[in-house]
């Protein structure tokens, strides 16, 4: 399944893969709002949530970066 969603994202422009991962990243930290919200909230499931968070924190910069033309070139 990871092959399938790289074959989609290499298809995809940077703007338009930007924008999904934009949207996935909205998308956790609204999930671990919520989490949180619970008074016996899943510590072991938030942190989880907050790791894949990051991750797709540091997808976001790289492709904003891919979108930026290289100055020294």
């Amino acid at each position: 399944m990871a092959n399938e969603n790289d074959a989609a994202n290499e298809e995809m422009t940077p703007a338009m893969r930007l924008m999904v991962l934009q949207s996935k990243h909205r998308g956790l930290d609204q999930k671990i709002a919520e989490l949180q919200l619970q008074p016996y909230h899943n510590q072991l499931l938030i942190q989880r949530l907050k790791k894949e968070k990051l991750r797709l924190r540091d997808a976001i910069e790289r492709t904003k970066d891919e979108m930026i033309p290289d100055l020294n070139a």
